[in-house]
């Protein structure tokens, strides 16, 4: 049943503005609201909502990522806006950008939001 529906991202942040000017300003995200609920936000039709905590533990997993085409590309216009890539040791890539090949052929890279929530960047053959 929710197959026909879209989803609603939620994060978590401590800093409201140092998210905002990482979502927004490196990443382009559409900025809609923000009032005491959370920091709204747009990313193509789908919905982010941006939670603020006292506190905040981030999950020791990817809790967010998007599919591009060209991934080389997309990983080196967000190096070019500041994002700083992870470059985990068991990753192989000639390129030097992080980006993992997985067997089946899909790539993935990593990146850290300001609060340490792991994001990425994924294409899928």
């Amino acid at each position: 049943m929710l197959n026909y529906f879209r989803i609603v991202a939620f994060l978590t942040t401590t800093d409201y503005a140092r998210a905002r000017a990482f979502y927004v300003d490196k990443l382009g995200l559409e900025f809609i609201r923000e009032d005491q609920f959370a920091m709204v936000l747009r990313a193509n039709e789908n919905m982010v909502r941006v939670v603020k905590a006292q506190q905040l533990v981030p999950a020791t997993g990817t809790v967010l990522g998007w599919e591009v085409s060209d991934i080389a590309r997309v990983v080196r216009e967000l190096e070019s806006r500041g994002i700083i890539f992870e470059k985990y040791p068991w990753v192989k890539d000639n390129r030097g950008l992080g980006i993992w090949t997985t067997p089946n052929g899909d790539q993935v890279a990593w990146f850290k939001d300001p609060d340490g929530n792991v994001l990425s960047v994924s294409e899928h053959k």
